[in-house]
């Protein structure tokens, strides 16, 4: 009897976790297709093939649901680590390597990251876990990126453009430039700034 009921506890939590791993991706699915502003627990549920509430069971509340959401999306692709880069002595060098990591980010989360960002700018939850999420992130890469190029007010709004995500796009995607090409052209700009 004992035995019956653990099976049957186990496959219970199986389940469960597939209905929440489901209710997840397909929340990053339509974060990536419409935005998270657009994106409705109806259509999450229809999407995951559940019921209202059985989201709502799962996520009480839309910053459940958002942080679960975002969570995932960097579990699987994890923001580049700007520790690696305060290792490399040479600015431009540091720049490169740093851009090229955070570009090629960029490149294959576009999509996602376009419609969360547009999103950000008019929707306070979504502005809320950018920053929690990514916010930090991009703090820490814009001050690593900076040392040793002088600390003009030049320099930091450079560094600003250079590690947002519509410079990139604004170069790669609608400038059909590569990620080494566009990385090639904010170390250039930057070389003729720092002159």
């Amino acid at each position: 009897m004992i035995r019956k009921r653990s099976y049957t506890l186990k496959r219970r939590a199986e389940n469960q976790a597939d209905t929440r791993r489901r209710i997840v991706e397909a929340t990053v699915a339509l974060h990536s297709e419409i935005g998270p502003a657009r994106t409705s627990i109806s259509a999450v549920a229809e999407r995951a093939g559940v019921q209202r509430h059985t989201v709502y069971a799962h996520f009480p509340t839309e910053r459940d649901l958002s942080m679960a959401c975002s969570g995932l999306a960097l579990e699987r692709d994890p923001l580049p680590d700007e520790g690696i880069w305060r290792a490399i002595a040479d600015p431009e060098a540091r720049l490169r390597r740093g851009l090229s990591e955070l570009y090629g980010w960029f490149s294959r989360n576009a999509e996602l990251a376009a419609c969360v960002l547009r999103d950000a700018e008019f929707h306070p939850l979504t502005r809320d876990i950018v920053q929690f999420r990514i916010g930090t992130r991009m703090d820490a890469y814009r001050k690593v990126l900076a040392e040793g190029l002088g600390p003009t007010p030049q320099v930091r709004a450079f560094i600003d453009l250079a590690v947002s995500f519509h410079a990139w796009r604004s170069l790669a995607k609608d400038g059909s430039l590569g990620t080494e090409d566009a990385v090639d052209v904010m170390v250039r700009a930057l070389s003729c700034l720092t002159r």
